[in-house]
């Protein structure tokens, strides 16, 4: 015996799974390739090899690579919105601000691979309504946060720019800039309170002298 599964029983186990399942098993074996081995390893084959179907079993959901990473970016947004929704209330918009901030650095600290690939280049996402809708729901979260805090709408402007704090501090706490430049070791949960200070201290003197 070789070990592999025969292209027979393959068949089998492809029309074993319901409406949905094949998807679902389709995108944790996606899921766990990409957080063991990066995005350079996800492959349709490979991704059929592990979740034990024939090679042409995923192209009933996925035309190509590109479709299937939408929708594994997808799924990252739904779990950082998830861990958003999760947060315990704050009494206060600019506490629900650094919260959301050290959400989303401890995300990316959580599950690296994932964030590169929902917020990298790897993918258009304009291609992909589902994955556009989903990723812009995140950002609408944030913005509401924004808007408490007592911004003039829409607020785009101010919001994105909380979401690039939050976002270079995850970069440098990823790419390890932070231990590779500085001579002391830095909190990433305490920069992110330092950083959302000295935000929101701009906003309140945008506010006072627009």
């Amino acid at each position: 015996m070789d070990g592999k599964t025969p292209h027979s029983a393959r068949r089998g186990k492809d029309a074993a799974y319901h409406h949905g399942d094949l998807r679902q098993a389709l995108l944790n074996a996606a899921s766990e390739l990409l957080a063991t081995e990066g995005l350079e390893a996800v492959g349709i084959r490979e991704i059929a090899r592990r979740a034990g179907v024939s090679h042409a079993a995923p192209y009933r959901h996925y035309p190509n690579r590109d479709a299937l990473l939408a929708d594994l970016a997808a799924a990252g947004f739904e779990r950082l919105g998830r861990r958003f929704a999760q947060l315990p209330d704050a009494d206060a918009a600019d506490r629900r601000l650094v919260d959301m901030a050290r959400g989303y650095v401890r995300f990316a600290r959580d599950e690296p691979q994932a964030w590169r690939l929902m917020f990298g280049d790897a993918i258009d996402k304009t291609a992909y309504p589902a994955l556009l809708q989903v990723s812009r729901d995140v950002f609408e979260g944030l913005r509401r946060t924004v808007l408490a805090l007592g911004v003039a709408a829409p607020a785009i402007t101010e919001t994105t720019a909380a979401w690039a704090m939050a976002h270079g501090i995850a970069q440098l706490v990823l790419d390890h800039r932070l231990d590779a430049h500085l001579d002391v070791t830095i909190d990433p949960d305490e920069l992110v309170r330092e950083a959302a200070v000295i935000f929101l201290a701009g906003l309140r003197r945008t506010r006072e002298n627009p």
